[in-house]
């Protein structure tokens, strides 16, 4: 089974979605991220399978975060990223935050 990639650096944590990433290993390293690591993550994902997969991860990790007594919300933007083969590609941002 495909993990996510989840890129952890002093400031924030970046969770990479491709379109074979399990939605409820995506949607608990979203809950770690908020519930342990104390930080919001970004979802980057690239392609409609990837994008697809966050979506309905982030749609799982709200209900678990909704059970702590959060509201969890996001705002979309766009994200240069080095592909595979060297090249910039754009990617889906989904930056998390609860209100």
């Amino acid at each position: 089974m495909s993990q996510a990639n989840v890129l952890v650096n002093q400031d924030d944590i970046t969770i990479r979605v491709r379109p074979n990433s399990p939605v409820q290993q995506v949607a608990n390293s979203i809950r770690i991220a908020i519930f342990e690591e104390h930080k919001m993550p970004i979802i980057r994902a690239v392609g409609a399978g990837g994008v697809n997969q966050a979506c309905k991860a982030i749609a799982i990790a709200r209900g678990l975060v909704a059970t702590q007594g959060f509201d969890l919300s996001v705002n979309i933007g766009f994200a240069n990223v080095t592909g595979e083969d060297g090249a910039e590609i754009t990617a889906l941002a989904f930056h998390l935050f609860v209100r």
